[in-house]
């Protein structure tokens, strides 16, 4: 365990006059303690209000992991760090349950349904250092190495971070170039899965002083991941048509393999005594095959698939920051800008299949010569995105009694959306079926339905924070931003002009063909226009703290918070736009250390009102559609704790009680404004009381660390146990009783190593009881259609035993 020097604090009143009985006699109760057990705990600081403080000084419920804490625990990914974090729920938004375009959920905040393209933004927004990362179907799925901390902010972070953090803001923060001298090391690592393939992970970083004033930091890692689910043999027959189709060609095991490389490189140059330029370049390549889901009807880790399925991820972040001093003040500026590119084959069988049997789907799928043919579905899709976000503010210094943030943010999110739906020898132009004719998107071979968009989001923002200290231990703050948000969509969606299946989606509903004086100018090739629609909204959202510290170790806060999301289009014609909706956020919490900091237990209580949210769902011919849909009450306590129990043992933990229902049930039926109707004229889809879904009721984790010497080593061994409650996938009382609930489950970790002279070697067992635990229910369709047979499990990773060597220089 590392040792640190006890943190310093901007005060230190005297006990005997400022604190009740009760807290003096802890105190004393601590110093006596801190005699026996000198061993601090590591300081962890934060930027979490635009300034750098001590954890324990910021008055606000933040779960940070600091460098050392992330080594020891083997976080790489989001994933990893999630199951830590009791506040922090989360779904696979990747390729049928798979890693990339995570969603995350903060303290119950969630409605399910999130992430399509054309959906509600993400209500949890994350950072990279000081730029945002949150992407329109969800955040990047960063490698976590060489990274100086990550702090979860529960809660609205409506002021100082804006659109997106409705629910609360991630923030990965990295190692900073260093002048001061030669740093280098890297992690070499194996490890095979139980019934599954092997993984390894190379890993490197190596600091590099130019000057005394200036350093280049280089960071670089390869992973290959095993699989663990199987496409196992089987065959599928159409009801309408009778064709058998099966997967021969494409049974495997372990099928759900992947390969993830990426590199980060940044520049720090300081300028003089007061100013200082870093430029960094993160880039990243990740390409998965396979399903992370496995059909929920077998026990067993596979399902049948019929065509290619696989992703690749590609995203290069270009940031600057300038941060500098002017007289009493400081300035920052924040800037980048992404690039991300995705593809991805995905098949679509089990909607081909249900909407078959329900539909009679395959009846309208035939060839050329007029001969009903495989109707199985296959995605080719195409997606790029650009992103740029720009902040310029100033803030005060942090030692005076009167403080303040103050600043403008702008960014600005280009999506372009591209998937066909594909069928094999689909009849086209040549066909001598006529009526209908051609079956085809008009001038996309064997394109059932296609999907050629472009989404743009914009966010304008003026914001501010002021603490004034009434007196020495009691200070207030507010802070309140304006915002103005325009989001649009334009381009195509649908099937193709003579496509008997369902007329009311595409080239039958483009404005050209409504109106033949219409100059349609369609884009990226796209046979026409039927979407083209633009929402522009503007409001504020405010802050109000109120703090007291009771001495430099101890300090209690009330506070009161805003946090909103953006609203958007619909893009059925027949539907009017989504409108923002906002979070309103009541909240005690606490922040203490004892025994001379050997102990720190920190936590909140807090009540949040959810007003109109947004909720995404599979409506008419499985097309996403996004309502204002009811009110809902999370009530809750978070809390964590570490302690240096010993020289040689440190405990730490941390747990979630949340109890989030509706407080006003989901009708499913809109009035003309675009709000669920109130009251509902029939039995609603969600009754009031339901519990929103996604979100366990308790969510906890512990952890034990003992280091020891071992003949001239020094070695460690170390336990995590974490446990989520069972919860529900969807929002809806139909979907949930065909879904089904997904169970609690409980993981356990293992770590033994040894460590001399910058050499580490580590045992690792995850997993180690080789828990079936249950991240997601899904289905590829709408439950009501797929049935409790199409349902699909997205479990945890099972047991591994892996070996990690590493080195520092």
């Amino acid at each position: 365990m590392q040792r640190s020097r006890k943190r310093k604090t901007r005060r230190r009143p005297n006990l005997q006059r400022s604190l009740p009985l009760a807290t003096s006699l802890l105190a004393a109760m601590s110093a006596a303690y801190a005699q026996e057990a000198p061993n601090q705990l590591e300081e962890i600081v934060v930027t979490a209000q635009k300034r750098t403080e001590s954890l324990q000084d910021v008055p606000m419920s933040i779960q940070a992991l600091g460098s050392e804490r992330l080594d020891q625990l083997g976080v790489q990914n989001f994933a990893a760090y999630a199951q830590l974090l009791p506040s922090l729920s989360f779904q696979n938004g990747g390729q049928n349950g798979g890693p990339g375009f995570s969603r995350a959920y903060m303290r119950g905040v969630a409605s399910g349904g999130d992430g399509n393209h054309s959906g509600s933004q993400p209500s949890v927004g994350t950072y990279l250092d000081e730029q945002p990362v949150t992407m329109i179907q969800g955040a990047l799925d960063i490698h976590i190495y060489d990274v100086e901390r990550v702090e979860v902010l529960a809660g609205p972070q409506g002021t100082l971070y804006g659109a997106s953090s409705q629910a609360g803001t991630i923030r990965i923060i990295t190692n900073k170039p260093d002048p001061s001298g030669f740093k280098a090391g890297y992690n070499l690592e194996a490890s095979s899965l139980t019934d599954g393939g092997e993984s390894y992970l190379a890993e490197g970083f190596v600091n590099l002083p130019i000057s005394d004033n200036a350093a280049l930091r280089l960071v670089g890692w390869y992973r290959k991941d095993g699989g663990f689910i199987d496409n196992a043999r089987g065959s599928v027959t159409y009801p309408t048509s009778g064709i058998t189709i099966d997967n021969a060609d494409r049974a495997k095991k372990d099928y759900n393999d992947g390969d993830t490389a990426g590199a980060r490189a940044a520049l720090k140059i300081d300028l003089d005594d007061s100013w200082t330029i870093t430029a960094g370049l993160l880039g990243q390549d990740q390409t998965v095959n396979g399903s992370f889901g496995y059909r929920a009807s077998d026990d067993k880790l596979e399902l049948t698939r019929f065509k290619p399925e696989r992703s690749e991820d590609r995203w290069v972040q270009a940031a600057l920051t300038v941060e500098g001093r002017f007289s009493n003040f400081d300035v920052v500026y924040a800037g980048s800008y992404l690039n991300r590119k995705d593809e991805y084959d995905l098949d679509y069988v089990d909607y081909s299949y249900y909407y078959d049997s329900c539909c009679g789907y395959g009846s309208y799928v035939y060839d050329d010569a007029g001969t009903l043919i495989d109707p199985t579905q296959y995605i080719l899709a195409n997606d790029r995105y650009d992103k740029q976000s720009h902040e310029l503010r100033i803030s005060s210094s942090s030692d005076g009694r009167f403080r303040y943030v103050a600043g403008l943010f702008y960014q600005e999110q280009d999506h372009d959306i591209e998937q066909r739906y594909v069928i094999d020898n689909l009849a086209g132009p040549d066909t001598v079926v006529d009526p209908p004719g051609s079956l085809w998107v008009t001038g996309w071979p064997d394109t059932w339905w296609l999907t050629e968009q472009k989404r743009v989001d914009r966010d304008y923002a003026a914001f501010g924070e002021l603490t004034y200290d009434l007196t020495e231990q009691f200070s207030v703050t507010g802070g309140i931003r304006f915002f103005e948000s325009k989001n649009s969509l334009e381009g195509f969606f649908g099937f193709g002009l003579t496509n008997p299946f369902y007329p009311d989606y595409g080239e039958p509903q483009c404005f050209n063909q409504l109106d033949p004086g219409y100059v349609d100018s369609p884009i990226k090739g796209a046979p026409c226009t039927n979407v083209d629609k633009v929402v522009k909204e503007s409001g504020n959202t405010a802050k109000l703290n109120l703090t007291y510290r009771f001495d430099g170790d101890r300090l209690v806060y009330a506070t009161y918070s805003e946090g909103f999301r953006p609203g958007g289009v619909n893009r059925r014609g027949d539907l009017p736009p989504y409108k923002a909706d906002y979070l309103k956020n009541y909240e005690i919490g606490w922040k203490t250390s004892w025994a001379d900091n050997t102990l720190r237990f920190n936590g909140a209580l807090f009540i949040e009102e959810w007003k109109d949210f947004q909720f995404s769902f599979l409506g008419q011919s499985s097309l996403t559609q996004i309502a204002n849909a009811a009110n809902a009450r999370i009530q809750g306590v978070e809390a964590d704790f570490q302690w240096a129990a010993t020289d040689a043992l440190t405990l730490a933990g941390g747990a979630a009680w949340i109890n989030a229902e509706l407080t006003r049930p989901y009708c499913g039926e809109l009035d003309d404004d675009g709000n669920d109707l109130s009251p509902c004229p029939r039995e609603p889809f969600a009754p009031n009381g339901q519990q929103l879904p996604v979100t366990p009721e308790f969510k906890g984790n512990l952890s034990a660390r003992y280091v020891f010497a071992l003949g001239g080593w020094d070695a460690h061994v170390q336990g995590v146990v974490a446990y989520v409650g069972e919860r529900w996938p969807d929002l809806r009382t139909e979907q949930r009783e065909i879904l089904g609930k997904v169970e609690a489950y409980t993981i356990a970790d293992f770590t033994a190593g040894i460590a001399r002279g910058g050499y580490t070697l580590e045992l690792f067992l995850n997993n180690a009881f080789d828990e079936r635990g249950q991240l997601d229910r899904w289905a590829q369709c709408d439950a009501s259609i797929c049935g409790s047979s199409g349902t699909y499990i997205t479990p945890v990773m099972p047991r591994t035993i892996g070996l990690r060597f590493g080195q520092r220089f």
